[in-house]
């Protein structure tokens, strides 16, 4: 599933090719959203606003097209009229006479005006989006620290879009390695220092991931060890998809996990945990290697 960095290069990507353009038509492929095609043609795009993991493309008219990748959604921007060559199916496409936004494979289409847009039960279950420049490592640092997601493991609270929107399963593992966290531990076991390096990551991993094609690792070493001829995989995370690979810190072999049938990495060496982190409830028995 792309992650928020992902939907935002693409709501960037879709912004540029059809905001405040004339449209020329626009496809819906579900039967429920057709009486929409011409309202929504006759109008323009004034916003393409990302919200966690989804798209908000606003209408000069008032409406709002609502649309989620989910596990296999995937946008294209093209030449006006110009399809790329895939099995996916096409379910919606908005059309200008130069661009294209194409939108395939996703199943959750809406068409919203603005009061379904501030009740959908979706965006409003959505914590503090972690790309929003508005949100601080302050108000991170409180999700938290909350009654409602202090005694969760950090390995499943960062995939929870309702504490902390647009995080992902790469995200997870690299912001965990850069605070120095175990993924078994939770924000009540940490001190006020681990919390506040875990917020810090929380935001500065996606904004770099974003601004940099998806790079989390540090961008000096990277650019040494594609030019050495390493292979994108090896220096574009500092743990993620690097199984049995040396930590790029210490060099000792990279751990990988499965949780609730995610993917999850991390170096014992730079994210200890003590038997004084355990606490009484023994967190970390359930995590199979």
């Amino acid at each position: 599933m792309p992650e928020g960095p992902e939907i935002k290069r693409a709501a960037d990507r879709i912004a540029r090719a059809i905001v405040h353009q004339p449209l020329t038509s626009i496809y819906f492929a579900f039967e429920s959203l057709k009486s929409y095609e011409s309202c929504l043609g006759a109008a323009q795009v004034i916003e393409v606003q990302p919200r966690g993991k989804a798209l908000l493309t606003r209408f000069s008219n008032g409406l709002t097209v609502y649309t989620h990748n989910q596990l296999y959604g995937v946008w294209y921007v093209r030449r006006a009229k110009s399809f790329p060559q895939t099995r996916r199916q096409l379910r919606l496409a908005i059309h200008t006479a130069q661009k294209s936004a194409l939108l395939y494979s996703a199943s959750d289409i809406m068409v919203l005006t603005e009061d379904e847009v501030a009740g959908h039960p979706f965006l409003n279950r959505l914590g503090p989006d972690v790309l929003d420049p508005e949100t601080t490592p302050q108000q991170v640092s409180d999700r938290l620290l909350s009654r409602t997601f202090a005694r969760r493991r950090l390995a499943t609270l960062l995939l929870d879009q309702q504490c902390l929107s647009g995080l992902g399963n790469y995200l997870r593992s690299e912001i965990l390695f850069l605070a120095g966290l175990h993924p078994t531990l939770r924000p009540a076991d940490c001190s006020q220092a681990q919390i506040q390096a875990l917020a810090a990551a929380t935001l500065s991993v996606p904004w770099q991931s974003y601004q940099h094609q998806g790079i989390t690792h540090d961008l000096e070493q990277a650019k040494a060890l594609q030019a050495e001829g390493k292979p994108r995989w090896f220096y574009r995370h500092w743990v993620f998809g690097r199984q049995g690979q040396p930590c790029h810190r210490c060099g000792d072999p990279v751990i990988k996990a499965i949780l609730g049938g995610r993917r999850l990495y991390w170096c014992p060496t730079c994210q200890p945990l003590s038997v004084s982190d355990r606490k009484a409830d023994g967190v970390a028995r359930d995590v199979r290697a």
